[in-house]
C-alpha cells in the first residue's frame, strides 16, 4: 500500500511542477500584463495545490498535512491580492 501512495504522491507533485512550468511559460510569452498575471496566478495556485496534496499524501501526519494546506490557503490569498493590485488601473500610472 505504501508503494501505491508513493506513486500517487509522485504523480501529484509531477503534475504540480508541470503547472508551475506552464505558468512560467505564460509569464514569458503572453503579450500584456493582465494576461501574464492570469496565467501565472492560475497555474501557480493549482500547481502549489497539487504539490501540497502530493506531499500531504506521503507526510504520514495529519498535523503536517493541515499545516501545508494552511500555507496553500495563505498563498492563494496573497496571490489573488497581489494580482488584483498589479492589474488595477492605478498600477499603470506608476
Amino acid at each position: 500500500m505504501s508503494a501505491l501512495l508513493d506513486v500517487v504522491a509522485a504523480v501529484f507533485v509531477t503534475v504540480g511542477v508541470a503547472f508551475f512550468t506552464v505558468g512560467t511559460i505564460g509569464l514569458i510569452r503572453l503579450p500584456d500584463r493582465r494576461s501574464r498575471l492570469h496565467a501565472l496566478t492560475k497555474a501557480d495556485n493549482l500547481g502549489l495545490g497539487l504539490v501540497v496534496l502530493g506531499l500531504a499524501v506521503i507526510s504520514g501526519s495529519v498535523a503536517s498535512a493541515l499545516l501545508m494546506v494552511a500555507v496553500w490557503i495563505l498563498a492563494l490569498g496573497a496571490s489573488a491580492t497581489t494580482a488584483a493590485l498589479l492589474a488595477s488601473d492605478r498600477a499603470e500610472d506608476r
